[in-house]
């Protein structure tokens, strides 16, 4: 197998000849996501997901020889490259074989090119949604089971084309994340007729967001697209906005779909509107029964984080080894025709199938399909704000 680069780090060595033979009792699989930060009202259910398909896993006894997987969590900080860079050093010297994650996009590129392509690691981010990591060298280690932005920006256009929107204001945050989705915003807007007023960034964690109401509000536009954070300064934008009056309708997108935002903002926020990766059908109904009261299933990126884990470990059965050199080559395999389609609650079937030599199509909660360099093909839920509370109201 690769040799692990954190050769000084005793742990890393010694986790390196445990798994020589691609085989242990205990798999162990890094949540590294922002825990704390701009989207930490996120992350709970996220880390909640893929930990249920851990456990579902690990009581079939089905996975190579009857492992345990061990789930093991750090913090990203969503926006702290510093932190998640650190934080995955750790986990990797701690012996994971796999690690789902990151979050945020520039922190994702960040792990990624200083940690995981150098330790030959696998990483699948059920969250990073920039369209620059589509084209990164990534040595074939990077995979993600939400969809690039590049195919929001589409979907976006369209929802506010069919609403009668013909001019909006943008502002993004300043960051990969939020300069891929504005852009993608724009260059989809202006190419089915729309205005776009005015791009403008902000920054994260200001008490004060007048300055940047202000240009916003002198460009005007039907409503305002808030391309951010829902716990960091996209609430700040539209608390800015609504005292102001300079608008009164927002355009959200994924980062700015979560049951926070509506509570934080209150009845002022109903009518406004947006859409986040997510797909309906029965995938997601199984994982909704499955979670019980335990976590909310349809929380933003919670479906694609039990999916992440889903691929990594069905990845691994197909290697018959949990070496990331081994079973990388695998994950787009699983997860795509032909095979027998496969739903939450069905992982032990899966590995069953996988084991007889048989096929598998890991449809999964958030109907998954892997194209191009390993990212999702995608489905979009249509939400609007209702009564104070996100509602789905349709799928793109």
């Amino acid at each position: 197998m690769k040799k692990m680069l954190l050769a000084s780090t005793a742990a890393a060595l010694v986790a390196t000849s445990a798994f020589a033979d691609g085989h242990a009792k205990e798999v162990k699989l890094g949540i590294l996501i922002g825990f704390t930060g701009p989207i930490e009202s996120l992350t709970g259910p996220m880390a909640a997901g893929a930990e249920l398909a851990m456990t579902e896993v690990t009581e079939s006894g089905k996975l190579l020889d009857a492992a345990t997987v061990t789930p093991m969590r750090a913090d990203t900080g969503c926006i702290d490259n510093g932190l998640s860079t650190s934080n995955a050093e750790r986990l990797i010297a701690d012996g994971i074989n796999g690690l789902i994650g990151g979050d945020c996009s520039g922190v994702t590129g960040a792990i990624l090119q200083n940690v995981a392509i150098p330790n030959g690691m696998v990483m699948i981010s059920p969250s990073a949604t920039s369209p620059g990591l589509s084209t990164v060298e990534d040595n074939d280690l990077f995979f993600r089971t939400a969809p690039s932005d590049a195919r929001e920006g589409q979907v976006m256009a369209e929802i506010l084309q069919e609403r009668g929107v013909e001019s909006i204001a943008l502002t993004y945050t300043n960051n990969d994340y939020g300069k891929g989705l504005a852009d993608a915003i724009e260059s989809n807007f202006k190419a089915v007729g729309g205005e776009v007023t005015i791009v403008a960034a902000h920054e994260d964690g200001k008490a004060d967001y007048s300055a940047e109401m202000g240009a916003l509000a002198s460009a005007g536009g039907d409503l305002l697209v808030v391309a951010g954070y829902l716990d960091q300064g996209g609430l700040g934008i539209i608390n800015a906005a609504l005292d102001t009056g300079a608008f009164d309708t927002f355009g959200l997108p994924g980062g700015m779909i979560g049951d926070s935002l509506p509570a934080n903002v209150g009845s002022a926020l109903n009518g406004s509107y947006g859409q986040i990766a997510g797909s309906g059908g029965e995938g997601i109904e199984k994982l909704k029964e499955m979670a019980g009261d335990a976590f909310d299933a349809t929380s933003p990126y919670t479906p694609e984080s039990y999916d992440a884990a889903a691929l990594f470990m069905l990845a691994m059965q197909a290697a018959d080894s949990t070496d990331p050199a081994d079973y990388g080559k695998h994950i787009l395999h699983v997860a795509n025709a032909p095979g027998e389609k496969i739903y939450p609650g069905e992982l032990a079937k899966a590995l069953d199938i996988i084991r007889d030599g048989g096929d598998v199509d890991y449809v999964g909660a958030s109907a998954v399909e892997l194209i191009g360099p390993g990212e999702s093909a995608g489905t979009y839920r249509m939400i609007e704000v209702q009564d104070e509370k996100n509602v789905t109201i349709g799928f793109k």
